[in-house]
């Protein structure tokens, strides 16, 4: 079993995501992958690229929140999950704003419950690049890079809040970014990351294992609402099998999987709606499985855990 179904209790709660819709809006996914059998994907390209995942990110996270098990270990948080909606929107050179929020508009339309994005805009990445790349003097660069930051963020909360005013039953979930550098220098954390930074999105943080407990990954951004597991994680790969890899990317699809099985259980009572999602999710995280010491504001409300039994 990968570690983080575990770590966040998928293997202990009796919920498997049944009758919930997950999208997952990413590079894409590999369809055949044996971890995805059984399952109805509904795919849609946002890109100018082929359909088909040629990264392995977008196939990765889907196995962690929805995958079934593959060579024997279990890679899926809500493996009960039958149907899926992929929207493609990252390509070789990344993605766009419009692409994201169109393929959000396509995924509230077609019915999707959890909306999981491992994606982000690295700003200050970006105020670097216009300085070193392009000779802008550094009050320029940042000046074009807070510009774009600012327009981002309320791009997408008002997308969020548009939503919330159709009353329907869609949360939106975004990884906090990776571009934090705590082993190069523990000051070295920059904040959570467009999308996930704008009001009305769930934002995750990452942890890995270590000897006292879970730690806050290196590279997590922080300021995040949550966190999940995010360092070695083991998921459906390109070639059919299993692939590890690490990031907030990683992380969220445990949230977005969590979602899935706390948006069943609350289905059975009657009481789901995106309001409750989230106050379950947020609510029900822990600092039990923290090392000590850790920072509060790096994982928000600590460890996303899954409904129990």
């Amino acid at each position: 079993m990968a570690w983080g179904v575990k770590a966040v209790r998928a293997d202990t709660s009796r919920c498997t995501g049944k009758g919930i819709v997950v999208a997952v809006l990413d590079t894409g996914i590999q369809a055949d992958h044996p971890a995805f059998q059984g399952v109805t994907l509904i795919q849609r390209n946002f890109t100018n690229e082929a359909d088909t995942d040629q990264h392995g990110h977008g196939t990765h996270c889907a196995g962690t929140i929805f995958g079934r098990s593959v060579a024997g270990t279990r890679i899926g948080v809500a493996h009960g999950v039958s149907k899926a909606l992929i929207g493609k929107v990252l390509g070789s050179g990344g993605g766009s704003s419009k692409q994201i929020v169109n393929a959000i508009l396509w995924a509230v339309d077609n019915g999707a419950h959890i909306i999981s994005m491992s994606l982000g805009m690295d700003f200050p990445g970006l105020a670097r690049r216009l300085r070193e790349r392009d000779g802008f003097p550094e009050e320029l660069a940042v000046s074009r890079a807070l510009e774009g930051y600012r327009a981002n963020v309320l791009l997408f909360e008002r997308l969020a809040s548009l939503i919330r005013a159709q009353a329907n039953r869609s949360i939106l979930i975004a990884a906090a970014g990776n571009e934090s550098r705590r082993r190069q220098d523990p000051r070295f954390e920059i904040a959570v990351a467009p999308p996930a930074v704008a009001d009305g999105v769930v934002s995750v943080a990452a942890v890995g294992r270590s000897d006292s407990g879970l730690a806050v990954a290196d590279f997590s951004n922080t300021g995040a609402n949550i966190c999940g597991p995010g360092v070695d994680i083991a998921s459906a790969g390109l070639a059919g099998g299993l692939l590890t890899m690490s990031g907030t990317s990683m992380a969220a699809p445990h949230v977005a999987g969590v979602a899935a099985l706390w948006a069943e259980r609350l289905a059975e009572v009657g009481s789901f709606n995106a309001l409750n999602l989230t106050a379950k999710l947020i609510g029900q995280a822990s600092f039990n499985d923290l090392g000590a010491g850790i920072d509060p504001f790096d994982v928000g409300a600590g460890l996303v855990l899954a409904p129990q039994p």
